[in-house]
């Protein structure tokens, strides 16, 4: 059977959509450049990209609903089915993954009773996987609707989602502070972030990103090696090379020392293949085999 057009939004609903939509089209000279943030406006709306906020694109852009859908349908910050208040996104891009991203994610969906892409029962969270935060200094990383959470453990990240439940405040690590999905969406549409701060909050880069920043600069420092963990005490130091407990220090500021308490990956809270137990680190054959 043919499926139905698609229901159209109620006449007040739709008359304050078109007063957004045309102070949208405005910003560009060509009408067309305008459908990415109309539609994050009409998932502002209901919380996902409907076929009535796809058939409202369509008519205010003079396009034809395929044209729409095929860009709705390509990009994952659109969603495509109903979602919770609260996005939680888990990094499980390599970084995080070995960090621990893995072992938090598959722990949320036990915690949750959810799998990827699929919401809580009270619509509150909705869980997936991401690729990647471009935060990997802060490795294991969740984000909450596009803020960010650091440094994150199985017990931390299951908190957080508890909280998200209870309506509890909850502080993100570095930015603003959260709101919930459909007003991010708005925003992303392009309209002002009415929260308070938000315009002023925002997160530095961990030491690395910093690091290779001077570097792109061409403000080069003593060359350092950093020694897998625990190879320390089985192999010997030479004459020429400092000891352990200034390695790699140089004349280096406190300034370029990592933040205190900043995990980098070689002195992570765990083994790389602990979020993975089933696939341990190391070879899986003999050399030669």
């Amino acid at each position: 059977m043919p499926r139905l057009p698609a229901p159209a939004y109620p006449d007040d609903v739709r008359a304050r959509l078109e007063a957004d939509a045309r102070e949208i089209i405005a910003r560009y000279p060509d009408s067309r450049s305008a459908l990415l943030p109309l539609l994050h406006l009409v998932q502002s709306e209901e919380g996902h990209v409907t076929r009535t906020g796809q058939q409202f694109c369509a008519e205010v852009l003079g396009l034809t609903t395929a044209e729409v859908n095929a860009v709705a349908t390509f990009y994952s910050m659109y969603r495509r089915k109903p979602s919770g208040d609260y996005q939680v996104g888990v990094c499980t891009n390599t970084l995080c993954a070995v960090m621990g991203g893995d072992a938090i994610f598959e722990a949320l969906q036990d915690h949750l009773g959810v799998g990827n892409g699929e919401t809580t029962g009270d619509g509150k969270v909705t869980l997936e996987h991401i690729e990647c935060n471009a935060a990997c200094d802060f490795a294991p990383v969740v984000m909450v609707n596009w803020e960010f959470f650091d440094n994150q453990t199985v017990g931390s990240a299951k908190r957080l989602v508890d909280d998200l439940r209870a309506g509890t405040d909850v502080e993100p690590t570095r930015g603003a502070r959260l709101c919930t999905f459909k007003d991010t969406a708005r925003i992303l549409a392009g309209f002002p972030d009415e929260r308070e701060g938000a315009v002023e909050a925002g997160g530095s880069a961990g030491h690395a990103s910093l690091v290779g920043l001077r570097l792109a600069k061409g403000e080069t420092g003593p060359a350092r090696v950093v020694h897998p963990r625990g190879a320390e005490a089985s192999r010997e130091r030479t004459s020429e090379e400092p000891a352990p407990d200034d390695r790699g220090t140089g004349d280096r500021t406190a300034s370029d020392q990592p933040p205190a308490g900043h995990q980098s990956s070689h002195d992570a809270p765990q083994d790389t293949s602990a979020s993975d137990p089933s696939h341990s680190a190391g070879p899986v054959a003999e050399e030669g085999e």
